[in-house]
């Protein structure tokens, strides 16, 4: 049966609506960046450029890296714009625009995202970089599919308990990296922990301006919690929705970030910008 028009939105041109992409405009090996301006900061490495566009936040260049075609997008913020950005890349390499049907054939993709987060644990330093061996996702997205098979109750339930994580929100969910991608990026220049997802940059992040928290000590909880030696590294808001999409969807997916500001020392990296740089051609070289 054909998708509706209703469910997959084409523009005029043929490109899916959000990101404004056609099928061959994507590589197999894509990049998320949250800032459309990190995009240009990746692909200045890149041999050469075959295409570019830019919808909203969402910006996109695909090209040559040391004769490897790779893709490079801005999501912008938050598991919302993942649940775009990630089920339209899919349509792109799965769906049969003409048919409008599912392809025969499903194409794997391999997302590896490049970000910034401040660090939870004082063993994580300042100008580290960390991988996610999981994405707590406490923001709820994921909730609106089937996720039965993805998620890790053990350390959901630790963690619901350690927090004392109020029934009125979401049910926490743990979902780990891929172990393929994990093998290809790890090195003795990575640490790895939960990464925490959040819905929200204040209230959902412990931040309070006007507004009371309804756990104002929810931070202080996250940061001691420990699950046989798991803990929490970072908190941000895209990690969880990325690796719980991936799964559900049948690709990779694996998520890197420069620390550049540790909450527990109170230290912040004297150059970020150098920072992100290496965090770049790390990934860039790990990826031909």
């Amino acid at each position: 049966m054909s998708i509706k028009d209703s469910e997959l939105i084409l523009n005029p041109d043929g490109s899916v609506y959000h990101l404004n992409l056609k099928p061959e405009h994507i590589a197999h090996n894509i990049i998320l960046v949250g800032d459309q301006d990190r995009v240009e900061k990746i692909t200045k490495h890149f041999d050469s450029i075959e295409f570019s566009t830019q919808k909203r936040e969402f910006k996109t260049q695909t090209g040559l890296y040391k004769g490897k075609r790779l893709t490079v997008i801005s999501t912008g913020i938050g598991p919302d714009n993942i649940d775009i950005v990630l089920n339209e890349l899919d349509a792109l390499a799965n769906i049969d625009f003409e048919t409008r049907k599912p392809k025969d054939t499903h194409a794997v993709l391999n997302f590896v995202r490049v970000g910034t987060s401040g660090s939870l644990q004082k063993e994580v330093p300042v100008d580290a970089f960390v991988m996610s061996s999981h994405g707590l996702d406490i923001n709820g997205m994921l909730h609106f599919y089937k996720i039965a098979d993805i998620v890790n109750p053990d350390i959901e339930n630790a963690f619901i308990k350690h927090t004392n994580w109020s029934a009125n929100k979401a049910r926490p969910i743990a979902i780990t990296n891929s172990k393929t991608l994990e093998e290809r990026f790890d090195s003795d220049q990575i640490y790895k922990g939960l990464t925490a997802t959040a819905g929200g940059f204040y209230g959902a992040q412990g931040r309070s301006l006007r507004l009371p928290l309804q756990d104002p000590k929810l931070n202080e909880k996250m940061d001691s919690f420990n699950y046989e030696g798991l803990k929490i590294t970072n908190l941000e808001m895209e990690t969880s929705a990325i690796y719980g999409l991936s799964k559900l969807l049948g690709h990779h997916a694996l998520s890197l970030n420069a620390i550049i500001a540790n909450r527990a020392t109170g230290q912040f990296s004297k150059d970020p910008k150098a920072v992100v740089e290496r965090l770049i051609t790390y990934t860039l070289n790990k990826l031909v």
